[in-house]
């Protein structure tokens, strides 16, 4: 498994885990399975309309426009769900895989967008494996249809082995990382602290911070406290001061909890 470092926004480099091929592989069963039995109930979905309406220039043009509409949740399926799900569908969950940007935080919407967009070569070869009978009608444009796609897969899967980051075209492009994740998704893994109704912010300074500043912070107090790692934590904790213009004697860990505390009791004030 390649590992990679990873420069936060506070100039601390913090080490992640690539995505594993084999769980990249599985994930992408894992959503394809559910990409194709949605085409499958879709399909009998039209069938069911096609039978109980007339074969009206009107209704062919109210069926095919029908059948669109039934396609949007099968092409949007990717890009919603990691829009939505903090960097997973439901494979990359399952598998305990994610999409982050290069920085280690969450990407933007027009990163989820351009990774999304160089994958449609795994969309164009399902619906004409689907729908051969009715594709082969138009010769040669289907024939160059696969070949695109096919070169395009075969390009993800070299760049994904042979690259130093484990990119396939869609992230280098996105500027996008696939990591894997050491445990399950849980309310610890995001920047929210459970706080008492008595408590009261030591630091309102935080609130200068960027969410994806608020991010970094995260990931170098949880990379800090699994590793033990105090020099990283008193790293952090030292330009956090000098940038925030805090001055405090707690422990460098203590500080940076007590700043993610205060910015989750800031935010809902």
């Amino acid at each position: 498994m390649n590992t990679i470092r990873i420069a936060t926004n506070f100039n601390i480099e913090l080490e992640f885990a690539t995505a594993p091929f084999h769980r990249r592989l599985i994930a992408w069963a894992i959503d394809l399975t559910l990409q194709v039995f949605y085409l499958i109930l879709a399909s009998k979905a039209i069938r069911w309309i096609t039978q109980h309406n007339g074969n009206t220039v009107n209704d062919a043009y109210n069926l095919w426009a029908v059948g669109l509409l039934f396609m949007v949740p099968f092409f949007l399926y990717h890009v919603l769900s990691e829009i939505t799900l903090n960097g997973q569908s439901a494979g990359k969950k399952i598998m305990r895989i994610r999409v982050v940007n290069e920085n280690g935080g969450k990407p933007s919407l027009s990163q989820f967008i351009i990774r999304w967009l160089i994958k449609t070569s795994d969309y164009t070869l399902l619906i004409i494996i689907l729908y051969a009978p009715y594709a082969m009608a138009y010769g040669a444009r289907v024939y160059w249809a696969v070949l695109g796609s096919v070169a395009l897969l075969i390009t993800d899967i070299f760049l994904t082995v042979g690259s130093k980051k484990a990119q396939r075209l869609g992230d280098i492009l996105a500027h996008t990382i696939l990591i894997k994740q050491s445990a399950a998704s849980t309310i610890n893994d995001t920047v929210f602290f459970e706080l008492h109704n008595e408590y009261h912010a030591s630091f309102p300074q935080v609130m200068q911070l960027s969410d994806r500043d608020i991010n970094a912070l995260k990931d170098i107090l949880d990379t800090a406290q699994k590793n033990h790692n105090f020099s990283l934590a008193a790293n952090a904790s030292e330009k956090l001061k000098k940038h925030l213009h805090i001055e405090t004697t707690l422990a460098p860990f203590d500080f940076l909890e007590t700043l993610l505390k205060d910015y989750n009791y800031l935010v809902v004030q």
